[in-house]
């Protein structure tokens, strides 16, 4: 038997699909209390591995709240959900999108800055949130973006440009974990936009901003069919 959570989980939910977004910290000590029934043995030497515990903290609510999501979708308990890999995109290899072994729902899953983020559907999906940067890291970075978004963010006034670099980054790299891709596809080829609304998503895919904290980011991508 395995400890559920607190709920109700703050979950939303339009038809099949399942979104988690929550502030870490507050699931921390329950995620800590029952990883140890609920993941397996790689995913607790990953966090043991950790070294910053912002960062094992993360990672322990994330993958609990995932293993508890999907054994609820499923009908599994949590610790019998067994994960792997699809095959990567770019080269073929076993290292691609996490999937359920055996099928039964797309997930994708985000921690960044103080904030864990879950996905599932019914269709491939990517889910990101990221901590807004500083413009020190907007002005370093910028550079790999698609090129109209980076004139998008020259154009603004230097204040408004890293609210809307995490947006277009959240919105890009949930699309490519959708895709399977990661950022093993150039962050730059692919058009999101910078602005208050996602651009069409690429090659008929949905993106939408998922509402978040002012400090951060969120954006979910869903495939046009499974």
């Amino acid at each position: 038997m395995h400890e559920g959570p607190p709920f109700p989980l703050p979950v939303q939910r339009a038809s099949w699909t399942t979104l988690w977004l929550v502030e870490a910290e507050g699931w921390a000590g329950w995620a800590g209390r029952v990883a140890s029934r609920v993941l397996d043995v790689g995913e607790l030497r990953r966090a043991e591995s950790l070294r910053r515990a912002a960062d094992r903290r993360n990672y322990l609510v994330a993958h609990v709240a995932l293993r508890v999501l999907l054994g609820e979708r499923l009908g599994l308990a949590p610790e019998t959900v067994r994960l792997g890999r699809a095959q990567c995109p770019c080269c073929g290899g076993p290292h691609g999108r996490p999937v359920v072994e055996g099928g039964g729902a797309h997930f994708s899953l985000s921690h960044g800055g103080a904030m864990v983020f879950v996905g599932l559907a019914p269709v491939p999906i990517g889910v990101d949130v990221e901590r807004v940067p500083t413009p020190e890291t907007v002005a370093d970075t910028a550079a790999v973006l698609h090129p109209d978004e980076r004139a998008e963010l020259a154009a603004l006034a230097e204040e408004s440009r890293p609210s809307a670099f995490a947006r277009a980054w959240a919105r890009k790299e949930a699309y490519l974990k959708g895709i399977g891709t990661g950022l093993g596809r150039s962050p730059a080829l692919d058009y999101v936009g910078t602005g208050a609304v996602p651009a069409a998503g690429p090659d008929g895919w949905t993106v939408r901003d998922v509402a978040t904290p002012d400090d951060h980011a969120a954006a979910v991508a869903l495939s046009p069919e499974p």
